[in-house]
């Protein structure tokens, strides 16, 4: 079956402008009607480093990065050679033949332009990445109008000399590769176009776009790497809206303020990444202890300590869910994509709000910065959830009354008769402090009952495959993607596999992973950890055997690394999974002819 897809990767070096070129073809693209998704990498160094961009556009919805490369665009022989393994026979390879030698390229279509040579001829060395894009729009059907659209959009704050520039080098691209290049690749693009309205957002903006149409007027943040372009968004757009932005000196005090900002009765958020989410531990304690709503978005990084500021991981989930001291009620959600980031923000604001505790929603570095196309939100349809506020028409205010679901009003500073104290300390009804072992057991219960119906209530959770499997999948967060287009290819070749993708993770949602465990024969847990926290998690709250497939490298894991080299499929549809057999225990090598085989 042919592909409908085209995966464009460009590869150099930190300052050679890979990400500009890379943003100005993904708006393009999606600007002609296409789907696309994208995926980055970059060092923490401004200049120097590896720095890759790849973009995927296809007329279908994109679920991956994928695990290989139809083009790969070299701006430096390093760009070159980071990434020359993703070349098999049918790609093309852009270069500058002055500083690349491509060697041993079996069936790889070449072709060399002297970038470097035409951008000092027009003046500047450093348009060197423009060149290339207009290289890459000749040779594989790109409207230059659009792109030169893109690139005015791009620089209509600059010194216009600098626009002019930009347009030039793109346009003696564009004029070397139609007279120079003779064409010998059948990839062009655009594909079939998509027929909805679409916005093109990355996975920062769609958290903020969602938390805007969720009602938030009120954004506090320290700047850390991956999330503070989250902060740069709120800062565009809140202050128009009414609402407010302040930067904090740290992230204990920006969840402190998020705090002050929900009691006074504002829907409040703040981000972080993990060294951010360890200081606010407390604060988020102390939420949850007075009962006050509030949302973080955790933009997971690699770590411990300081760990890798722009690498990818999932290695939060523990700290997320068990990070504050005590007993303490809380939700953490996980997004899996950038309609997850609009759309489950916008449920973090609805669970914060009906159940007056904190919510953790989990992004991470890869989803932060991947660009996707996304269905223009139909806003009648979207349901906003609010507080329950105190009647001032009642004669007395207990701010924390046992109720038959743990939930009582909220009054708003100032309101008559609603006065309160909102404290971290143990408490009686009133909200003065209370110590009794009776006391201390009531609140404690009151706090956890209001989440026993949050699995009923809400069960943000995707199942794909046969109704009853030999393996079934669980994967959470980015790593959903692959996942999917891993199980695609099994169900492609007739292997017996399932998936299912929870979005609730804390309270672990234990019917829901009973009942899908129950339909298959082995469940193989896939995340961005060493640990294999929700693996974890799982075996401690179920009856449920899990097996793992961790991957730590900093990079997101591909469909290739999970159905290429952790699973064993045989032409009779049985599926191994490192070497056991998911049925009858049979072991690797026994039996059949392989499909899909391990390493």
């Amino acid at each position: 079956m042919e592909r409908e897809d085209r995966i464009i990767r460009i590869a150099g070096e930190g300052g050679q402008g890979v990400i500009t070129i890379g943003e100005l073809l993904d708006r393009a693209v999606a600007q002609i009607g296409l789907n696309v998704l994208t995926e980055s990498t970059f060092t923490s160094e401004i200049k120097g480093g590896d720095v890759m961009f790849q973009l995927t556009a296809s007329p279908l919805p994109v679920p991956s990065q994928g695990d290989r490369l139809d083009i790969l665009v070299a701006l430096s022989d390093r760009g070159y050679r980071t990434n020359k393994d993703k070349l098999s026979p049918g790609c093309v390879l852009i270069y500058d033949h002055e500083d690349t030698r491509p060697e041993g390229l079996s069936g790889v279509i070449l072709y060399p332009i002297p970038m470097m040579d035409i951008s000092e001829s027009l003046g500047n060395p450093i348009l060197k990445n423009m060149v290339a894009l207009g290289a890459v729009a000749q040779l594989f059907s790109i409207p230059m109008n659009v792109l030169q659209d893109q690139i005015r959009k791009r620089f209509s704050k600059k010194d216009p000399s600098m626009l002019r520039m930009n347009l030039k080098a793109l346009e003696a691209g564009f004029i070397y590769a139609a007279e120079q290049i003779r064409k010998q690749d059948p990839y062009q693009i655009p594909l079939e176009k998509r027929k909805d309205d679409f916005l093109l957002l990355n996975g920062n903006e769609a958290i903020g776009l969602g938390a805007l149409l969720a009602g938030c007027r009120f954004y506090s943040s320290y700047p850390i790497t991956p999330a503070t372009t989250i902060g740069d968004w709120f800062s565009r757009y809140l202050p128009g809206l009414g609402g407010s932005v302040i930067q904090a000196e740290d992230p204990i005090e920006s969840a402190a303020l998020t705090i002050g900002a929900s009691y006074a009765g504002a829907k409040a958020m703040t981000c972080t990444s993990g060294p951010g989410l360890d200081l606010m531990q407390e604060c988020i304690g102390f939420a949850g202890t007075a009962e006050i709503p509030i949302v973080i978005v955790d933009v997971q990084r690699v770590g411990p300590g300081n760990g890798g500021a722009t690498q990818h991981e999932q290695s939060d989930l523990f700290a997320a869910a068990f990070g504050s001291h005590g007993d303490l009620p809380k939700i953490v959600l996980a997004a899996a994509d950038v309609r997850d980031c609009l759309y489950l923000t916008i449920e973090a604001f609805n669970l914060a709000e009906r159940y007056q505790v904190p919510v953790i929603l989990l992004s991470d570095a890869s989803l932060s910065r991947r660009s996707q196309t996304v269905s223009r939100p139909n806003l009648p349809e979207i349901r906003i959830t609010n507080r329950i506020l105190y009647d001032s028409a009642r004669s007395s205010y207990a701010r924390y009354q046992v109720t038959h679901d743990g939930i009582s009003p909220m009054a708003v500073p100032g309101q008559s008769g609603g006065e309160y104290i909102a404290t971290g300390l143990e408490h009686t009804e009133t909200g003065s402090p209370g110590y009794s072992p009776q006391g201390h057991t009531i609140m404690t219960d009151k706090r956890f009952g209001k989440l026993d119906t949050l699995e009923e209530d809400f069960l943000p959770m995707e199942r794909e495959g046969p109704a009853h499997a030999k393996v079934g999948i669980v994967s959470w967060g980015s790593t959903q993607g692959s996942v999917r287009e891993a199980v695609q290819r099994f169900q492609q070749i007739g292997a017996d596999v399932a998936a299912l993708y929870p979005k609730l993770l804390w309270p672990l949602p234990v019917k829901a992973l009973e009942t899908f465990a129950s339909s298959v024969k082995k469940v193989v847990v896939v995340e961005a950890n060493k640990q294999g926290q929700l693996a974890s998690m799982i075996r401690a709250d179920t009856r449920i055997e899990t097996h793992g497939i961790q991957t730590y490298s900093g990079v997101p894991i591909s469909p290739w690394d999970i159905f290429g080299k952790e699973f064993i499929v045989r032409r009779n549809g049985e599926v191994y999974f490192n070497g056991a057999q998911s049925s009858d225990g049979v072991q690797d090598g026994s039996q059949g002819d392989v499909v899909s085989r391990v390493r």
